[in-house]
């Protein structure tokens, strides 16, 4: 079994900034793609950012030149480096694997993290 857990999650007032971080944990032997989505209350969940094995990222909008996505592939882990932030970035973030492969051949889709709560004050 793998799964995916984030932290760095918190209250923080506008114009700051958050690092998330998500770990994928298990007997791993690759990830695909990985990204980052929210969901605030209300709302339906969206795509914030993801990342390819190789590096290359796609971003949402809202999102674009305030947010960074990176990826450790040693250590399983993908991070949201989130600069500038506004209240309407307030929502539950949730970490994404496309894909996962155990070093048993077994491969795990659409894997998701329990979600971390990032909360922007005015």
């Amino acid at each position: 079994q793998v799964q995916l857990v984030e932290s760095g999650g918190g209250l923080v007032q506008a114009g700051g900034s958050l690092r998330l971080s998500c770990a994928a944990s298990g007997s791993i032997r690759s990830i695909n793609a990985m990204g980052w989505y929210r969901q605030a209350p209300g709302k339906q969940r969206e795509l914030v950012a993801f990342i390819t094995t190789g590096g290359s990222t796609n971003y949402a909008y809202s999102v674009k030149g305030r947010f960074t996505i990176s990826r450790d592939n040693a250590k399983n882990t993908v991070y949201l480096q989130m600069n500038s932030l506004k209240p309407e970035d307030t929502a539950v973030y949730y970490c994404n694997a496309d894909e996962i492969s155990s070093n048993i051949g077994t491969r795990y889709l659409e894997v998701w993290g329990q979600g971390t709560l990032v909360t922007v004050s005015s």
